[in-house]
């Protein structure tokens, strides 16, 4: 049951909100936008365990009375454990060498608390005053400081404080351009790939590139609102950026979810969501927006991959690893009631080599259930059109053999920088998931089912344009072609970007 503000002068949902983002505001100028996030979640964060220990800390002192003892407190009152001049007011009260007192508490408290808190805080070395200087880290403190700024559960519900990591989020995600990709995807794309995937109480979720854990936070909520208990889900995630790894398990924390599996580093070369005997764990809902058109993502090694992840003997391009995701992911993906849902962009329907054959390999082992053709502009990330791929290891009856293609790339609401997808978007191409009848533009979203024999008459070309009626063959070509030269200007942008860097590390800074 959500906890509501006991006093209603307390703040409210804006009220905080723009509280935090003040906190953020306190580094604006010393610190680039982009890097907000490194800072102010592990400071909100340790704020929000020390006035929850104190919360508790009262509580326990009530009900004990003359028998309280620190030993029954932590054992029984306590989430997290603070040692000794490790809390909040330790590291405030300490004006000269701030940064330092605040690096010493934040190890000592993951130190404290091992098994729930190892690397959480991310790794800012805090007396660096080069990346932020004293005045402004006393600044962010400042703001945090606030009584009014109390975030314990008399004063902030776990429901309104996850809310607003979630509006920090967003926030950051606008500030940090297409480098929010790392740590973050459109909620209003979570919610829809959620809902289509339909996760159940009891149910394992794995995502393995978790960023900030958006997706598993999803999972919940879903779960949530649809009468089930949320705390029977088994939650697992791994993320290979230190910073974007501790922001996920603060994600989760703050949303009030404390049972779940986070682990950092590389999924392919070493996949860390393992069962007692070092296999690949088994998922019943795997759910990713992983990083597009990975370059140098483990190729050599992955025709010997110990967990046999190269399905069909295919090995994706080394300079692509968009296919080595989807491999990954049908591989984890529990046998009978295993369901996949991921993010690509639309290059993985019709490229060739062998990407192509992997598109026979799933066609022929039945396991490819829908594409799903979203609208352009949706992510900070990119521009490139971007779909929906949904995998089960068991198709229902009517669907086997066939594949449905959905194209609804003229449902959304035009943002300012981004397009979005409202809640009837989001509901009216759920719904044609789910009832996977053939539309012909009705309500802006056209569907075909398709037989795999017609699949294979385009040798397994999966472009939607090539099987939704209302476009010909030639505007599936076109289509096609566009999709390419995007990608290639994409990439070309990134290339370039990495060499301007190069050159200025190199002196030729013009």
């Amino acid at each position: 049951m959500t906890l509501a503000p006991a006093n209603p002068d307390h703040l409210t949902q804006r009220e905080l909100e723009q509280a935090l983002w003040s906190a953020a505001n306190a580094l604006r100028g010393p610190v680039d936008p982009g890097d907000f996030k490194a800072y102010v979640f592990p400071v909100l964060f340790y704020k929000w365990i020390c006035d929850v220990y104190d919360y508790n800390h009262v509580q326990a002192l009530d009900d004990l009375g003359d028998e309280w003892s620190q030993a029954q407190e932590d054992e029984d009152y306590q989430t997290f454990l603070i040692p000794d001049g490790a809390h909040w007011d330790d590291t405030y009260e300490t004006t000269k060498n701030t940064g330092k007192a605040l690096n010493k508490a934040l190890v000592a408290i993951q130190e404290a608390n091992p098994g729930k808190l190892a690397g959480v805080f991310g790794d800012v070395n805090w007396s660096n005053t080069e990346r932020i200087p004293l005045s402004a880290l006393r600044a962010l403190l400042t703001v945090f400081n606030d009584p009014e700024l109390t975030l314990d559960p008399d004063h902030v519900s776990g429901d309104m404080l996850g809310s607003a990591y979630e509006y920090l989020l967003r926030e950051f995600a606008e500030a940090s351009g297409k480098k929010a990709g790392e740590f973050f995807t459109p909620r209003h794309v979570v919610h829809l790939l959620v809902k289509i995937l339909d996760p159940q109480a009891g149910e394992s979720v794995c995502d393995p590139a978790c960023g900030s854990a958006g997706m598993l936070v999803e999972t919940v909520e879903a779960v949530k609102h649809s009468g089930g208990n949320p705390r029977s889900l088994f939650l697992y995630g791994q993320e290979y950026n230190l910073t974007t790894a501790g922001m996920a398990r603060m994600n989760l924390h703050l949303h009030g979810v404390d049972d779940f599996e986070i682990k950092r580093g590389d999924t392919f070369r070493e996949p860390k969501l393992l069962d007692e005997v070092g296999r690949l764990r088994k998922f019943d809902v795997v759910i990713a927006n992983p990083p597009f058109s990975l370059q140098n993502w483990g190729a050599d090694g992955w025709a010997k991959d110990p967990h046999k992840r190269a399905l069909g003997g295919v090995v994706p391009p080394t300079k692509n690893g968009d296919w080595a995701w989807i491999q990954h992911m049908v591989s984890v993906m529990q046998l009978g009631t295993g369901r996949v849902g991921v993010v690509m962009p639309h290059g993985v329907l019709f490229r060739g080599g062998r990407e192509a054959e992997m598109r026979q390999w799933v066609i022929e082992q039945d396991k490819l259930e829908a594409v799903i053709g979203l609208p352009n502009n949706l992510f900070y990330s990119t521009t490139i059109p971007v779909c929906l791929l949904i995998f089960r290891d068991e198709k229902p009856v009517g669907r086997r053999h066939q594949v449905l293609f959905i194209d609804a790339r003229a449902r959304f609401k035009v943002g300012k920088s981004q397009n979005t997808l409202g809640e009837d978007d989001v509901e009216a191409i759920d719904a044609a998931y789910k009832r996977g009848e053939e539309m012909d533009g009705e309500g802006g979203l056209s569907l075909q089912l398709v037989h795999r024999d017609k699949i294979r008459e385009f040798d397994y070309d999966l472009n939607i344009g090539r099987y939704i009626q209302t476009e010909t063959k030639a505007e599936a070509d076109v289509d096609a072609a566009l999709v390419a030269l995007r990608e290639a200007q994409e990439a070309m942008d990134l290339a370039r970007a990495a060499l301007d860097v190069r050159l200025k590390v190199a002196g030729f800074d013009a």
